[in-house]
């Protein structure tokens, strides 16, 4: 009983966690206000801890040995920090689009930045679902030998067709269409935005119209060879699924570094020059 609890009450912490973290600098730019001071420095200060605790969780998957607590519980934190940076963002400049070419140069590249965090949320959401659904568990650095083996497989049995038939319709017919299916991963955009459909509908293509023109013993190759596109596809599917949940953290790290490279040198200048 308690580990349900426990659960259903998550959400509640975290969200009662972000209105405090909100609710307690909108409070105190308010009271600076109200004493006739500038809360900028006080809600720029606010937001760059929240950006350094979001930094954290890089460094805590590095650190996985550590006790530190749990990846998954970092991970909800992070996503739910990463909208409240947009919150303490706009209450820091006031507008959803500050002044002055530095401050929008800022601006662009947070606005960025969240945006590829939100890419990622919903691809760490998405994808791993679907890639269970497949029945298939794939390594991506073996996926290239994967698509070897099975563009052999498919060639053998086009071959047995031949040695077993003595005819060559299905042979010629993979040589004009499906050997250039086999030979790397295609259909990205099929597998990655559209669940693959374009792509299982153009492999149905390929292979029932030319079953009218085969034997008996020609079709139950055909059957093989079929079983094989399938199989490929699935393997396609994971090639681009898993290519772009680790390509995001490519344009997503280096991002981050910037801001808070940026968000430094924002700091240091307003405590040099404007203070």
């Amino acid at each position: 009983m308690k580990p349900g609890i426990r659960r259903r009450s998550s959400p509640v912490r975290l969200l009662l966690g972000a209105l405090l973290a909100l609710a307690v600098p909108w409070w105190w730019a308010r009271l600076r206000v109200e004493q006739l001071q500038n809360p900028a420095v006080l809600t720029g200060w606010w937001l760059f801890a929240t950006m350094l605790f979001l930094a954290a969780f890089n460094a805590r998957k590095k650190l996985s040995v550590i006790p530190l607590g749990s990846a998954a519980a970092w991970l909800r934190w992070h996503v739910v920090g990463g909208f409240l940076t947009l919150a303490l963002f706009w209450l820091h400049t006031g507008s959803l689009w500050p002044s002055g070419l530095y401050e929008q140069v800022l601006a662009g590249l947070f606005y960025l930045l969240n945006l590829t965090g939100m890419i990622g949320w919903l691809l760490q959401r998405t994808y791993p679902r679907m890639l269970a659904d497949t029945g298939n568990e794939i390594i991506f650095e073996r996926i290239p030998a994967e698509i070897a083996r099975l563009r052999a497989d498919a060639e053998a049995a086009v071959m047995a067709c031949v040695k077993a038939t003595g005819a060559e319709t299905l042979s010629r017919h993979y040589v004009e269409t499906l050997h250039w299916f086999f030979c790397r991963p295609r259909f990205f955009a099929s597998h990655a935005f559209l669940g693959s459909k374009q792509a299982r509908a153009w492999v149905r293509q390929q292979c029932e119209p030319v079953r009218r023109y085969l034997g008996e013993a020609e079709r139950a190759h055909l059957d093989r060879l079929a079983a094989l596109a399938e199989r490929k596809l699935d393997v396609d599917f994971h090639y681009f699924a898993q290519r772009l949940m680790k390509s995001w953290l490519l344009v997503h790290l280096p991002l981050a570094a910037v801001v808070v490279l940026l968000a430094v040198w924002h700091l240091a200048l307003i405590h040099i020059y404007a203070l």
